[in-house]
């Protein structure tokens, strides 16, 4: 085996190749790299423009399509046609349920808080095993642009992603056969390819303003001592530059006398006018007139007559810049720098009116669609060492968490952390009426606890009984300069409490941590299926256990066919456990989920109403 040596500062793998800086996107993605002169440049691979739509197709054959080749699947394709992916990281069904019906593939409902999967034909992905793919995309193009392996990298999000979508892009990354050395705030990455928070001696708060083709979002940072802090961070994961288009599409409809019923029916249509406005959308920053022909229909449109029809879109925006200022506790005069991100602010009333909101010019000479991939490559140079006049503080070199069901590693604190730091996350029992918790604390970045080092473990007692699920734990790790690790944990019905201090790095030596890395890099692909068979049989697990406990407690509510075709499907769904196939397993349970829930919804109506009548029933 090759020797690989490790930067114990960053905790990185030092090789010979490229770090790239990765702008992992909702609409495109792109990725950029510093040259050999020191610059950040975006890679332009074989002519296919920068951007890479963040689209994935699967074909009849299973064959993976992504990128530029995807987006017209959109159209003839929709049911296997991925898109806006990004929105799904890290979210249970729950947390998108009221925006489902904005995507044409199917999300499972497993009417629980579990992370959403998508359902492709007979297969199930994960937003991970999604992203994962738009990832190995863009390493590919990196790497045959390049001519060398690119295995590196820093990955942006946005500022408001909470540690579950941050680990679930780092995950996504591991299984692109990346190693992620940082998680970036997209604002921070965005300041930092305008030169600002370089200078450790900068003290400033700016606004960075970030409208892209389907999500909007504006945040206040404080710059200290090369330091970032968010201060807030407010938007609308539901407006950007479709909006515009779609407001000149109807324009043209009216002007049109077309028919909205029938525009619905003939995608064709729809997608000509669609493709049509964003041309139109495009121009009108630069002219003030756009007259064309769309399925031989007229498509004439002015520059006033766009900005009055988005005029309201882009107040909403500005909303928001006054409500994370008012977040923040910042006046708009203490704000030094307006930063634009993203291409809808090539429109001229935007920039105009934010200008005026700051009350001073904005910063937009960087391409708007590069600026985050461009400053993820400055990180990434930041962290290979490359910037000698940038002081690199203290950072964690292993990925420190805890063991879950079925044996895997939760992160909490993910390796390349900047210390000191504190991180959390919240648990619950698995079983009715569970008194104790066992919480046993490992360090190391592969998927299983065994392939880890155990640190220490204790348990939270006296929980009170109650049904699976009920009570909430917070578990948070706070490590100091020092790298002394607390690990404090507390049910929060109830207030108890335990801790437990230990020392991370005692006793491991340089070739140790090393071996560590370079494993996980080696055994990413293997590690997280594996996760994803485990994640699968616990869900199932928990499912049968479920199912069982309504049939036994609702029985006198049920038909005898529905007792019997319930309990045939646990049956199914039991045997599926035992099988190493992860997409049998969530078929058997997505398909016992669809069966139960038309009766079970209907046991809870009677619920309520005998409770009106001061009756109880099981649940």
């Amino acid at each position: 085996m090759a020797k690989v040596s490790i930067n114990l500062a960053t905790g990185s793998i030092q090789k010979e190749d490229i770090i790239a800086g990765i702008d992992l996107g909702t609409t495109n993605s792109l990725v950029a790299f510093i040259t050999p002169e020191g610059n950040p440049q975006v890679i332009n691979d074989t002519g296919k423009g920068v951007l890479v739509p963040s689209i994935i197709h699967f074909g009849a054959d299973n064959q993976v399509t992504v990128g530029n080749e995807a987006r017209g699947f959109l159209l003839t394709d929709p049911g296997r046609t991925i898109f806006s992916v990004k929105r799904l990281l890290g979210r249970s069904y729950a947390d998108i349920e009221a925006y489902k019906d904005l995507f044409s593939y199917k999300i499972i409902d497993d009417n629980s808080e579990s992370l959403v999967k998508i359902n492709v034909g007979n297969q199930f992905f994960t937003p991970v095993e999604l992203s994962g793919m738009i990832l190995k995309e863009l390493k590919a193009r990196a790497e045959h642009a390049l001519k060398t392996a690119v295995t590196r990298a820093v990955i942006t999000v946005p500022a408001y992603f909470n540690d579950s979508q941050r680990q679930a892009t780092r995950d996504a990354g591991k299984l692109a056969g990346l190693d992620v050395l940082r998680i970036v705030n997209e604002p921070t990455a965005a300041s930092l390819a305008y030169g600002i928070g370089l200078d450790p001696a900068e003290e400033k708060v700016i606004a960075v303003y970030d409208l892209g083709g389907g999500t909007f979002d504006v945040s206040i940072l404080r710059i200290q001592n090369g330091i970032f802090e968010v201060l807030a961070t407010n938007g609308n994961t539901f407006l950007g530059g479709d909006d515009f288009d779609r407001m000149i599409v109807n324009y043209w409809v009216e002007m049109n006398k077309i028919d909205p019923g029938a525009l619905a029916s003939d995608k064709e249509l729809a997608q000509a006018l669609r493709l049509k406005a964003e041309e139109a959308k495009k121009a009108l920053s630069t002219q003030n007139l756009f007259n064309d022909t769309a399925a031989g229909f007229p498509c004439a449109i002015t520059r006033i007559t766009f900005e009055e029809l988005i005029l309201a879109k882009v107040e909403e925006t500005i909303t928001c810049c006054k409500n994370a200022l008012a977040d923040a506790g910042i006046q708009t005069s203490e704000i030094r720098e307006v930063i634009m991100v993203g291409g809808s602010t090539r429109t001229p009333l935007v920039k105009q009116k934010v200008a005026g909101f700051f009350g001073r010019p904005v910063h937009d000479d960087i391409d708007p669609d590069q600026v985050v991939a461009l400053g993820a490559a400055i990180q990434a140079d930041i962290l290979s060492g490359n910037r000698k006049d940038i002081l690199l503080l203290d950072v964690t070199p292993l990925s420190l968490g805890i063991e879950t069901m079925g044996g895997l590693m939760d992160v909490i604190i993910p390796r390349n952390a900047r210390l000191p730091t504190k991180a959390g996350r919240q648990y619950t029992t698995s079983k009715d009426g569970q008194v104790n918790m066992k919480i046993a604390v490992y360090q190391g970045e592969r998927d299983l606890v065994k392939e880890n080092r155990k640190l220490a473990e204790f348990d939270l007692k006296g929980i009170p009984a109650m049904p699976a699920g009920f009570p909430k734990v917070d578990i948070n790790f706070l490590l100091n300069a020092d790298g002394i690790l607390t690990i404090q944990a507390v049910e929060l019905r109830s207030g108890v409490k335990q801790q437990v201090e230990v020392k991370p790095t005692y006793g491991l030596t340089d070739a140790e941590v090393e071996q560590m890395l370079l494993d996980s890099v080696t055994h990413a692909k293997e590690d997280v299926t594996q996760r994803m068979l485990i994640e699968a049989r616990t869900e199932g697990s928990q499912m049968v256990y479920t199912a069982e406990r309504f049939v036994e407690k609702n029985r006198e509510y049920l038909a005898e066919d529905e007792i019997t075709k319930t309990n045939e499907m646990i049956g199914l769904l039991k045997q599926s456990l035992e099988s190493g196939d992860k997409d049998l397993i969530l078929k058997k349970l997505d398909e016992l989920n669809d069966y139960t829930r038309p009766f079970a919804e209907r046991v809870m109506d009677l619920a309520i109403g005998k409770a009106m009548k001061g009756k109880e029933i099981g649940s």
